[in-house]
């Protein structure tokens, strides 16, 4: 394998004056410059990517963990980041936790041992050993959630009760009294906030919030799924259900589906998260939109700000974005 001093040699130069052609470093004559490509491609040569990194002090990559990329959200959330990186002439390392606090350590020390200029961390819960863990580090970072934080780490504000507000209010106007909800476990931040914006709006209608008709799963169609069917089994049934995410719906409609019923003309569904599928459900699913790629923008051009800042130490961010409505064919209007 040929290397920088064959190069060199064949070009009749220096090997530091190989190493500014290569990585534009300083101004070299026009003709020195062709010699260089010219015994580059004859030689096959290909610099080292670590060896450069070393010199230039950059690997141009960034390192992501997140809970999972499974999660269709997440998943969104991954590809507008990825798009982002690539277009910024980043790459990108992405590691998934399960929320093991393990994994969040061995991916970090793998990122560090890689040289990532950055690291963004999204997991949907943290622990107090992780949040130190993320603070102790030297390496520019965006540490982001929804849930609480200690002060030092970045924080999203989507307002997660202004859409659980949003999308009950929307049931309520389409003249629907008899409302369920299946959040999502209501230890989780964002599942709380769209749970008590659901409150929220009923209570202001004089509506009954029935117990019974309150569940808590994880965000997963199998979540859904199982607290549909049970919910099915009880003698009086909504005539409208609220879903934590639209993963969740999708197994709601699919058990209404099985059941004989039907999607919105016997119950009517409404998601959160706007995920791309959710326009191919049957019917198509009325929710709340999030926008995935204007929060992966929005915290990349906050890490790459770090990156290139001289200082150390950053103060807090705060990204903040807004729920809207999206209106589709999962929702009977009752009024007519």
């Amino acid at each position: 394998m040929a290397t920088i001093k064959d190069v060199a040699k064949l070009a009749g130069v220096s090997t530091t004056t190989v190493s500014h052609v290569i990585n534009k470093t300083r101004f070299v004559a026009e003709d020195t410059t062709k010699a260089v490509w010219d015994a580059v491609a004859e030689l096959n040569y290909s610099p080292s990517a670590v060896a450069r990194s070393l010199k230039v002090n950059t690997t141009k990559s960034i390192g992501m963990i997140i809970t999972t990329s499974e999660a269709p959200y997440f998943a969104e959330i991954v590809l507008a980041v990825e798009e982002y990186c690539y277009r910024q002439g980043y790459s990108l390392f992405l590691c998934n936790t399960q929320n093991e606090a393990e994994k969040v350590q061995n991916h970090l020390d793998m990122l560090i041992k890689k040289r990532v200029d950055g690291i963004l961390v999204m997991c949907s819960e943290y622990t107090e050993n992780s949040l130190a863990l993320f603070n102790g580090t030297n390496v520019p970072m965006v540490v982001m959630d929804w849930g609480p934080n200690d002060g030092k780490s970045d924080r999203i504000l989507d307002h997660s009760f202004d859409g659980g507000y949003m999308a009950t209010r929307h049931l309520i106007e389409k003249g629907h009294r008899d409302i369920a909800i299946i959040a999502g476990y209501l230890y989780k931040t964002t599942a709380k906030a769209r749970y008590e914006g659901f409150v929220k709006a009923m209570t202001e209608a004089g509506l009954l919030i029935r117990k019974e008709w309150i569940f808590e799963t994880d965000f997963q169609p199998e979540g859904g799924y199982e607290c549909m069917n049970n919910l099915l089994k009880q003698d009086k049934l909504p005539t409208a259900v609220i879903c934590g995410c639209d993963a969740m719906a999708l197994g709601v409609i699919s058990v209404i589906t099985e059941k004989g019923l039907s999607v919105p003309q016997d119950i009517s569904v409404i998601g959160y998260d706007n995920i791309h599928s959710s326009r191919f459900y049957a019917p198509p699913l009325t929710t709340v939109h999030q926008s995935k790629t204007r929060l992966g923008q929005m915290a990349i051009d906050v890490l790459l700000e770090r990156i290139q800042s001289e200082e150390k130490v950053h103060a807090p961010k705060v990204l903040e974005f807004y729920p809207e409505l999206v209106i589709r064919s999962s929702v009977r209007d009752l009024n007519q």
